[in-house]
This record gives C-alpha cells, structure tokens and sequence, in this order.
C-alpha cells in the first residue's frame, strides 16, 4: 500500500518514476561496475575476458532487488549486498576483480548523476515544448489590448500576448540554464575511498576518463568519498527556479480566472466537478495544484544546501534525505510541467471580457498617455500631473466617463482637439513596442528550444 501520494502515482509520469524505481537503482549501479570492469581491463589492470564476464553477468538482468535485498538482512550494507549479489553469478576467475578500486559511493553518486541525466532528458523537451506554447499564444495575442496591473491596481495598457512572451522568454532561459549545469552536475566518480584513486594508482584518472565516456557523464575533476554536493545542490536550485516560474505563471492565471476579472479560464472538461457543495463553480484547480507543489519543490533547496558540510572525507549526514530530495525534486517537477503544458494548450481566453476590462475605471486606464499628450504641447510635467489627476479623482467620484470629464475641463481641453482626445482614448494605440518585442521573443524561443524537442 502506497503512504505517499508520489508513490501512489498520483504525480509525476511513468516515465519519470521508473527512473527512481528499486530496481531501476539497482540496474545504473551495476552499469558503473560494468563499466568499470571493461574499462580497467582495457588498460590492462586484469584480463579482457573478465572485464567482458562482468560486463554480461551485469547485462543479464538475472542481479534483484529482492536478491540484495536477502543479502542486506545480513549485511546490513545495500553497496555491499549488490556487489555480492553480483558475485554470486559471475565465474570464479572474475570473482577477486569486481568492484576492484571503487567504493560505495562510486556507485551511489554516480548513479545519482545518471538519474539526474535521464531526468533532465525528460524535462528539458517539456521546458522547451512550454516555451514554443507560450510564444505561440503570445504572437496570436499580440495586437489585443489589455489591462496592464500593478500592486494589483490597473495601470496602464499592455498586449496581453506580452504576458506570455514573458514567460515564453523565461522557459527558454531554462533550457539555457539546464544545459549549462550538465557538466558541473552530472558527474562520474570512481576515485575509491577518499578520491585518491589509492587502488588504481597512477591508472585511476584514466578509467574514470573512460567509464565517465561510456555512460555518458564528465569525470570528477576531484573528490573526497563523495562528489561535492554543491553539483546536488545546483540541480535541485534549478528545478526548483523551473518550479517558481511555473508557480508564476498559476498565480497568474489564478488572478486572471478570478470571477471579477474573468479573462482566462482553464479548460473544464464534461463531466468535471468544480466544488462538491456549489455546482457552478469553475475553480483553477490545475494552477492550484503547481502553486502547491512548488511550495514543495523550493523546500527541498534548504535541505541540499544544508548537505554540502561535510566531516572531513565524508559522513552518512546527507545519505537519507537525498533518497527522498533528487527523486522527489524530479518527479514534481516532472509532474508540475505536465499539468503547465495541459493548462496552455486547453486556456480559455475572454477577449471580451479583456476588452470590457479596459474601461471598468472609465477611461482612466488612459491617464498616462493623457499625460503625455500635454507634455507634448509643453505643459510643465508637474502642472500636467496635477490637472490629470484632479479631474481623474473628481470623475472618479462623480462617477463620469473620464474622456467626458476631460473634454469639460478647459485647463485640460484648451490644448487638445477632440481627435487628439479621441485617438489618446483608443487603446490600440498604446501597445508601443509590444509587437517587436513578441515577435523577437517567439523567434529566440524557436531557435532555442526546437532541438530539444
């Protein structure tokens, strides 16, 4: 019976969890001693033939978890278990040569590093799938006006394509970021049991070179017993930073679904339930759901950063939690870019209620351009200021239009004509450089995010 609902399977993709699976574990941790067995006896430190003996016993799928498991009980060392459980169904001649030179944390950290490998092969197509989305909402958008909001007031006026370019824009720096943190993350270690390479001498730099090739990682420039856990602490921060885009983009969406405001929805499918109580409620369950699991995620940064002390060459302080932290990190993730993805591509927009939006302050939304306009006429800025914000609060609680109230006041009308005040008053003119920016936004995500794909 599953207790966590990461377990249940209620999060994160199949095939996100396999890669955490026992089993799963066990398979990368033999690969390493396989690797490490053709390797060594490529440089000739034991014969061919039992480098190749190693290599087929560990590709023979007959090493379990229940078998290491039993082994375990007595034990009471899982490292250990593995390479007996592996011994017992290798010839004896190839007996005395497996796990030569390596530690238990050579397996366990670099099999870390292959988890995290194989876990970013899977997020980084769905950052860079949510990015082309983004973009492509945000060129579809791009000309529609809409109500620019600052400390939750309205301010002024934006494309509301603009809002996805940001985000488009930040997915891409993502990718960018991922790429850039494979080669200090995803590192292969074999150095023994202080990062000497004690047992392979003047040959350990260059099995860990070879291994480090044959399973597709950067060898360990230095290390104690263990690969330094800033390397742990970078990946957990990035999905973590990933998290909080995501989480800005819900809130967002969140704001935007709300009844007084209505200009997104998220797709509510035939059949759905809103609330158990209230048959008509449309709630943003999806974006909830990311606010709340990125809350989780960024939790798990305080805990890596809280493993990079270590006493001298190393202790078991950091072991247990990263059993839950890379895992756990991997698969909300995971999970939360799915929901993202479901979200954008099913996103209801209300153009109309984002044009009816426009004018809920009655025409003050305009106020800055107004401002402009007799800037223009060379009006001093803070007399300007005042006569525009003046009228806008006696319009405001006379509850008159606000290009009414403007056209009344003659410290205000005299230097403007009614096409002037009328063309201040259409907010298609006000999207300024709206429409390059998107555009410029759309073609860098593409070029970013497409070979990823």
């Amino acid at each position: 019976m599953s207790i966590l609902p990461i377990d249940s399977g209620r999060y994160g993709t199949k095939e996100m969890l396999s890669l955490f699976k026992e089993q799963n574990k066990i398979n990368y941790q033999l690969e390493i001693e396989g690797a490490a067995a053709i390797s060594q006896s490529e440089i000739g430190m034991f014969p061919k033939n039992v480098g190749k003996e190693i290599l087929r016993v560990v590709k023979s799928g007959k090493i379990t978890v229940k078998r290491i498991k039993q082994l375990e009980a007595k034990s009471d060392h899982d490292t250990a278990s593995l390479v007996e459980a592996l011994s017992e169904k290798c010839k004896l001649e190839a007996r005395p040569w497996i796990h030569y030179g390596l530690t238990s944390n050579d397996l366990v950290d670099t099999s870390n590093s292959m988890q995290m490998k194989d876990a970013l092969a899977i997020i980084q197509p769905k950052v860079g799938k949510l990015a082309l989305l983004l973009a492509k909402k945000a060129v579809t958008y791009k000309k529609l006006p809409a109500v620019g909001r600052t400390h939750g007031q309205h301010t002024s006026i934006i494309s509301f394509g603009l809002k996805f370019a940001n985000w488009a824009s930040e997915m891409g720096k993502h990718i960018e970021r991922i790429e850039e943190i494979k080669k200090r993350v995803l590192i292969c270690k074999t150095l023994g049991v202080v990062g000497t390479g004690s047992l392979m001498g003047s040959k350990a730099l260059d099995v860990q070179k070879r291994v480090a090739k044959k399973l597709g990682l950067f060898p360990a420039e230095v290390a104690t017993q263990i690969v330094p856990r800033e390397r742990y602490t970078e990946y957990v921060f990035q999905l973590a930073l990933l998290g909080s885009t995501l989480e800005k983009i819900a809130v967002e969406i969140r704001n935007l679904q709300r009844t007084e405001i209505s200009e997104v929805a998220e797709h509510f499918k035939k059949g759905q339930m809103g609330s158990s109580a209230v048959p008509v409620k449309r709630n943003p369950t999806k974006s909830e759901r990311i606010t709340s699991l990125s809350k989780l995620l960024r939790s798990q940064v305080n805990v890596s950063f809280e493993n990079i002390p270590h006493w001298h060459e190393r202790d078991l302080s950091n072991s247990a939690n990263e059993r839950f932290i890379l895992p756990m990190c991997s698969i909300l993730l995971d999970d939360m870019l799915e929901t993202m993805i479901r979200i954008i591509q099913n996103l209801h927009i209300n153009t109309k209620k984002i044009n009816q939006n426009l004018y809920i302050t009655k025409g003050q939304i305009f106020a800055e351009f107004l401002l402009k306009a007799l800037i223009n006429k060379g009006i001093p800025r803070f007399k300007a200021y005042r006569d525009v914000q003046r009228v806008a609060f006696e319009s405001y609680d006379k509850e008159i239009e606000y290009i009414d109230a403007i056209s009344m006041d003659k410290s205000i009308s005299s230097h403007l004509s009614k096409q002037e005040i009328k063309t201040i008053f259409t907010p298609e003119n006000h999207l300024g450089a709206s429409s390059s920016i998107i555009t410029n936004v759309s073609k860098s995500v593409q070029k970013t995010c497409k070979k990823f794909i």
